[in-house]
């Protein structure tokens, strides 16, 4: 933070008033990220080790020996004291390095990168169709207040909000899995397959429940985000001149729009860090190889490595998403940066 300030007092014209290019304006956010990303570790650490348990006991028999806990205890590190665990995970961790899974005994970096590849499919399919969806509605409604279609969006976003995606998830296996028979219940391919590909329907099929799913509370959030944006923006002044002065409706909106994209940026982008993060209850649900899905197995394992690498790489790429649509808000709209 202070480097970002000395930065700033640093750039000055020959006029003595202070420059604020673009590129000032992302090391001082990338700068102010750093410390919340530290914390992040320090959290992801900590969480486990006040979850009860021990690790390795669900890998002994009954029959072990202190001496055998011992010695699994200094294979994994777990016989060092937490700020000396805590120092030798995140010096890994920067260059790659999450260690290995107490339950499959395979790198946790590839475990956790290939199941979070499964989860932005889910992510990303939710998010294509939610954001457009909830953007056109919240529109729709802040042009019609009080009328039929604010009530119909503003119920929809009600809906959207209060419905659990557990319960709603499980209501489409049930409709459309069991009772039509029209899509799959759970999985990500036939026969227990983990692959996926986008141009065939034989896969495709198993993401649409997920996706459905998934998409629900986003819409509803975002659709009222967007009507309180539009609603805002419409009333103001220069609306009414753009109006005055013979513009279509069209333009109004494409104006509007732009006013208001700033806002419902920020609440897009928390969004997609939460479908990106919160999807473990949906993954459960569908059998859906996830992140979400990979640390439900690690809780109930206590596989700790594993909790800690999924955690920080769903932690950290929230924090990344959140930084990304910062800066996309300053490219839309430069009154958004801070001086």
């Amino acid at each position: 933070m202070y480097l970002a300030l000395l930065l700033r007092e640093t750039y000055r014209t020959s006029a003595g008033v202070v420059a604020n290019p673009m590129w000032l304006y992302v090391i001082r956010r990338i700068l102010l990220a750093a410390p919340i990303a530290i914390g992040v570790t320090v959290i992801c650490f900590a969480l486990i080790y006040l979850a009860p348990g021990d690790p390795i006991q669900s890998l002994l028999p009954p029959e072990a020996t202190q001496a055998d806990v011992a010695y699994l205890k200094q294979v994994y590190g777990f016989d060092k004291p937490l700020p000396v665990q805590y120092l030798k995970w995140v010096s890994r961790a920067t260059v790659g390095d999450f260690g290995t899974s107490i339950q499959t005994n395979r790198p946790v970096l590839g475990e956790v990168r290939r199941a979070l590849s499964h989860t932005l499919i889910i992510s990303i399919g939710a998010a294509l169709l939610a954001f457009p969806l909830a953007i056109a509605l919240g529109t729709l409604a802040a042009f019609y207040i009080g009328r039929p279609p604010d009530r119909i969006a503003t119920m929809a976003s009600v809906v959207g909000i209060s419905v659990p995606n557990y319960w709603l998830g499980i209501v489409l296996i049930i409709v459309f899995a069991v009772e039509l028979g029209v899509l799959p219940a759970s999985g990500m391919g036939p026969q227990g397959s983990d692959d996926f590909s986008l141009t065939q329907w034989a896969q495709l099929k198993y993401a649409v429940l997920p996706v459905l799913t998934t998409a629900l509370v986003p819409l509803g959030i975002i659709m009222r985000s967007t009507r309180a944006a539009m609603a805002d923006v419409l009333s103001q002044d220069f609306i009414q001149t753009l109006r005055a002065k013979g513009l279509g409706q069209g333009a109004v909106v494409r104006h509007a729009l732009r006013n208001a994209l700033p806002q419902v940026l920020a609440v897009m982008g928390l969004q997609f860090g939460y479908l990106v993060g919160g999807s473990i209850l949906t993954e459960t649900i569908f059998n859906w190889p996830g992140t979400g899905f990979l640390m439900n197995k690690a809780i109930l394992t206590r596989d700790i490595p594993m909790l800690q690498g999924a955690l920080l790489v769903l932690a950290l790429s929230f924090v990344s998403i959140n930084l990304a649509v910062d800066l996309l808000q300053t490219a839309v709209d430069p009154r958004v940066k801070r001086g």
